[in-house]
């Protein structure tokens, strides 16, 4: 049954997941969130499975109608959201009737919001995931962004509860001035001295109008290179920044190609890639070099950090307390354990990590083309 009737669209809003992975080597982009912090999340709040589908909602949200009760939450950039033009908390799970219409103001800070409803959001699952790759008209709803008069089917969860809610300490800031953390590689070697020198000055660079899910172009300073800027075109991931010939860089993010014939002098760490995503026009980069012992703690962190939120929401629900007291004490203590390679099977990643002293265990899909 069709329970979620759109109203007005937004500027662009669509379903996204994780993406689907594993087909890059047919020529079939991930896409997939753009803020894999907030996207999950948002899922968090409502029950979900953490990979359901969601909206993603740029610059300007969606109105809905609803023609049947059910639990959204509502992540990501700050924005004000409205049920029946009372306004209502981002970061929690609430309630809608039926007959409710959720409504939204413009973007205060951020570019994406995520709406996430309590069950499953029933589009088909082609190559494994939902997400909506636009250029390509794949997946989601018909293959493209919704629409006025478009139909929605929520298969609702009853298990959905109203009322949970993300300690504040974990709401992400939203900031216009970001130091952006890169892992040279893998044609660094490519690029003078000069040029990396400029690419990691303070002056930064700034993202421009020419900017979208597949990718950021950035102004500033150009990237010199050795001899020139073409490769033997090779896999392209999410946070590759390439450096074509005019020495300006370009972020790939979710819709990126498949491949790509450009040198990329680095990547952008995951943790980072959340804050690009809510990164519009004007808004200042600085990149900061890190090794790579420092990018996979810091890949670990991102992860130990989504599963002790996803601890937290779950016990939030169990001690129903409708206004739970933000710890403004000592920050959680984390003790980290590396990847044993006996852990790695079956291209998944097994880890433990303490936080609290309480044990987390992590599972790490590896990337694959």
């Amino acid at each position: 049954m069709n329970n979620v009737k759109v109203l007005t669209p937004g500027m662009l809003t669509t379903v996204q997941d994780m993406g689907r992975y594993g087909y890059q080597r047919f020529g079939i982009p991930v896409a997939g969130v753009m803020d894999e912090y907030s996207y999950k999340i948002a899922n968090y709040l409502v029950g979900n499975d953490e990979n359901e589908a969601v909206l993603e909602m740029t610059f300007i949200g969606s109105n809905l109608e609803f023609a049947q009760d059910m639990v959204i939450a509502i992540t990501g950039a700050e924005i004000k959201a409205y049920i029946n033009n009372i306004e209502i908390p981002l970061w929690q799970s609430i309630a809608v009737k039926k007959g409710d219409i959720l409504s939204f103001s413009g973007i205060r800070k951020g570019i994406r919001a995520y709406v996430a409803f309590g069950g499953e959001l029933n589009v088909p699952v082609i190559n494994g995931s939902k997400s909506t790759i636009v250029k390509s008209k794949l997946g989601g709803f018909d293959g493209r962004a919704l629409k006025k008069g478009d139909e929605l089917e929520i298969l609702v969860s009853h298990y959905a509860t109203a009322g949970k809610k993300l300690d504040e300490k974990y709401i992400p800031k939203i900031n216009t001035e970001e130091r952006i953390r890169v892992l040279l590689g893998p044609q660094d070697d490519y690029f003078t001295e000069e040029g990396k020198k400029a690419f990691f000055a303070e002056k930064g660079y700034e993202v421009t109008a020419q900017s979208d899910r597949m990718g950021m172009r950035l102004s500033g300073e150009a990237v010199k290179h050795i001899e020139k800027a073409d490769i033997i075109s090779d896999g392209a991931v999410i946070g590759s920044i390439q450096i074509p010939a005019d020495g300006m860089p370009i972020i790939l993010m979710a819709d990126r190609q498949t491949t790509g014939g450009y040198t990329k002098i680095g990547t952008v760490i995951k943790e980072d890639i959340c804050k690009l995503a809510q990164m519009g026009q004007n808004s200042k980069i600085i990149f900061e070099n890190i090794d790579i012992n420092q990018a996979q703690e810091k890949y670990i962190e991102f992860y130990a950090k989504l599963y002790e939120i996803k601890d937290q929401i779950e016990k939030y629900h169990v001690e129903s307390s409708p206004t739970p007291q933000v710890d403004k004490g000592n920050p959680s203590t984390k003790e980290l354990k590396k990847v044993n390679p006996d852990y790695v099977q079956n291209d998944k990643a097994k880890f433990t990590t303490l936080i609290d002293g309480k044990e987390f265990s992590v599972e790490i899909q590896k990337c694959r083309f």
